[in-house]
């Protein structure tokens, strides 16, 4: 490991010489994520609800981590069985329930063009277009569709309000009578040009990444907390943070989105700019194992770790692992599931292939019970944690693993 990690800044460094002598006209910077959101099939029950997508207007909010001059948004159609149609996009400062600030908002173009229609499973990137976007400000994304498709690409757990109105509403202030939900789909990122070196931390993890137990509207997940923290420290504020977390997430196998071994070329290394990688995944892998195979899980949660830093480090990212928060007395506990919890955690502490541990489970144990959350950041299920619970998680960051 300490190998690799040695070798590392000579071939970032070559590398780079490279890139400036193919693109010697290429301006000073570079695309770096802001706000992401894993994409996944939406479930039945997740899915649009009347007057569905097709010829409607889509207002959503997302809580940018990193502020620029310059912006371009990314729309994802990765599950789809069918093209999705944009017909007109904008970005604006968001104001209170769905409304926006007029004077800010800005038509998206993809090739010159106010329309685009996404491919079953492609990408579409506007242009860049010129916005002030503060760091840590909400930013309002509005979309008018004309065809979409059946199976749609979203992100169920946005703990976050989007407004869902007939007609092509895309430049009004405010929707007269929109719908409300607390689900995106398509937005899958917004991305900076950023002049000043940083970089992009991504972080693959599961409900807890994700924010399960946090108030909605309110942008309390801990990776929210953390980018506030980066924002505060004047060696860190040009690192943007990008939320990866899927509601299920499983490392070896597939549930309510796909396996993070299966997404990790997608949502962490095609991402712009990413230098640093947590891990924050394993204890949905363990919770639904049957007792007999909690061996075999252990066995598979590690190989996958080792995947995920062996590919990661072959693009140059440094990968922190995070230990498994305690679940006693939630729907996974079980002596068996503990067991393996301590010898995943063991592992992550002590084998040496994670660049960094950064030790969830010690900050947020029962000191009485370690098997346990400690009761004041347990949002109640005893798996998830509280707005708190999220704050403590954020603070056990060690801010000096992103300025080496």
């Amino acid at each position: 490991m300490a190998r690799v990690a040695r070798m590392l800044p000579l071939c970032a460094w070559w590398c780079g010489a490279l890139v400036a002598i193919a693109t010697p006209s290429q301006p000073d910077g570079f695309w770096v994520g802001t706000w992401g959101a894993a994409p996944q099939l939406t479930e039945p029950k997740n899915l649009p609800p009347a007057p569905g997508l097709s010829d409607s207007t889509l207002r959503q909010i997302v809580h940018v981590s990193i502020g620029g001059s310059r912006l371009r948004v990314r729309f994802s159609n990765a599950f789809g069985s069918d093209p999705v149609e944009i017909t007109g996009a904008t970005v604006a400062a968001a104001g209170d329930r769905g409304a926006i600030h007029p004077d800010s908002s800005r038509p998206l173009s993809f090739g010159g063009l106010p329309t685009v229609t996404i491919a079953p499973g492609a990408l579409a990137v506007s242009d860049p277009v010129e916005f002030e976007l503060p760091p840590l400000a909400d930013l309002a994304v509005t979309m008018h569709f004309g065809q979409v498709s059946r199976d749609v690409t979203g992100h169920p757990g946005a703990r976050c309000t989007s407004y869902l109105q007939q007609g092509d509403w895309v430049s009004a202030a405010t929707l007269p009578a929109p719908v409300t939900i607390e689900h995106w789909y398509i937005l899958s990122g917004v991305e900076v040009w950023a002049e000043h070196p940083g970089g992009v931390l991504a972080i693959l993890g599961d409900s807890i990444t994700d924010g399960r137990g946090s108030t909605t509207d309110r942008n309390r997940r801990w990776p929210d907390d953390l980018a506030h923290r980066l924002q505060a420290d004047p060696r860190t504020a040009g690192i943007g943070v990008l939320n990866q977390g899927i509601g299920g997430n499983r490392l070896q196998h597939d549930g309510l989105g796909p396996s993070a071994l299966t997404r990790l070329d997608r949502d962490v290394l095609a991402q712009s700019g990413v230098r640093w990688l947590i891990v924050l995944e394993g204890v949905n892998d363990i919770g639904t194992a049957p007792p007999d195979d909690q061996a075999a899980i252990v066995r598979e949660v590690i190989g996958a770790y080792e995947q995920i830093i062996r590919r990661a480090h072959d693009h140059h990212i440094r990968v922190y692992g995070a230990t498994i928060t305690p679940f006693g007395k939630s729907f996974y506990s079980s002596p068996a599931s503990e067991t393996a919890r301590q010898a995943v955690n063991d592992w992550i502490r002590t084998s040496g292939q994670f660049d960094a541990v950064i030790d969830f489970d010690t900050a947020v144990r029962d000191p009485a019970d370690p098997s346990r959350l400690s009761a004041s950041l347990d949002c109640g299920d005893h798996l998830h944690l509280s707005d708190k619970g999220y704050e403590v998680l954020a603070e056990a960051v060690d801010l000096d693993l992103f300025t080496r």
